[in-house]
């Protein structure tokens, strides 16, 4: 992933930190979701945006000034993060709600999606509610209309407890198997072509880690060794997003 220090504000606990890493970690789970958002006719998610970490420099100060706001509308080209801010900055004047953003996975603070009232990621959120008593969470959480359960168990992906394979492959990857086999044995051109950027299908199935959507390209004559206009073939998606079931296939 593209590396930029990122600097946090004075006011970030160590718990709060260690809640930025792990969503920077883990939003690999939030981008195979939302990909999926994008092709449903009927939407799925009620929610899903990216807290992202915003600074600008400020005279007599050592430090940067900080602050963790929300964008929607979001994109991942397996480098780059982009969407639009839809908070006010408080402090900050280089940026304002509406604006079209793209930052690097480092500027990541964290992560949400919700689906039928139920809530995955929210690391920071649920950082916050740990230090709630119950009547402060159960009004938070009415403020938010969401069910946000557990703070100690944080879920990644859909019935991830029942089903833990779901973080290896996401369900409609699976269920698409026979349609996606359908459709490039009648366009199989998809499976070649590039875009303006040089990214096949090969390259988009890959940083959205659906397994068997790759092993299908793989299958089909997909070619691992396609690179983007900046150089970058699925396997390099594959080590840098972190979806490491897929490292094998693409070696």
């Amino acid at each position: 992933m593209t590396e930029k220090t990122i600097f946090y504000s004075e006011s970030d606990n160590p718990e709060m930190i260690k809640a930025f890493h792990k969503a920077q970690e883990t939003f690999r789970y939030f981008w195979r979701e939302l990909s999926w958002e994008y092709r449903r006719i009927v939407p799925a998610l009620d929610l899903a945006c990216v807290k992202i970490a915003f600074m600008q420099n400020v005279a007599h100060q050592t430090t940067p000034a900080v602050e963790h706001m929300w964008i929607n509308e979001v994109e991942f080209d397996g480098d780059m993060i982009s969407g639009v801010l839809i908070n006010d900055p408080t402090e900050l004047t280089n940026i304002k709600n509406g604006d079209f953003v793209e930052v690097p996975l480092s500027q990541v603070s964290d992560w949400l999606f919700s689906s039928q009232g139920d809530t995955y990621g929210g690391f920071t959120i649920q950082q916050l509610r740990s230090t709630m008593g119950e009547a402060e969470r159960k009004e938070h959480d009415e403020a938010w209309g969401l069910n946000f359960g557990d703070y100690h168990n944080i879920q990644l992906v859909y019935g991830q407890k029942e089903h833990p394979e779901h973080l290896i492959d996401h369900p409609m990857s699976i269920n698409m198997k026979d349609s996606l086999i359908k459709f490039l044995k009648e366009h199989p051109d998809e499976i070649t072509n590039q875009n303006e950027a040089g990214y096949t299908l090969l390259h988009r199935e890959t940083i959205s880690g659906n397994r068997s959507s790759v092993e299908i390209l793989l299958q089909l004559g997909a070619d691992k060794a396609i690179k983007t206009s900046n150089g970058k073939t699925a396997l390099d998606f594959a080590k840098q997003v972190g979806w490491e079931h897929l490292v094998p296939l693409l070696q």
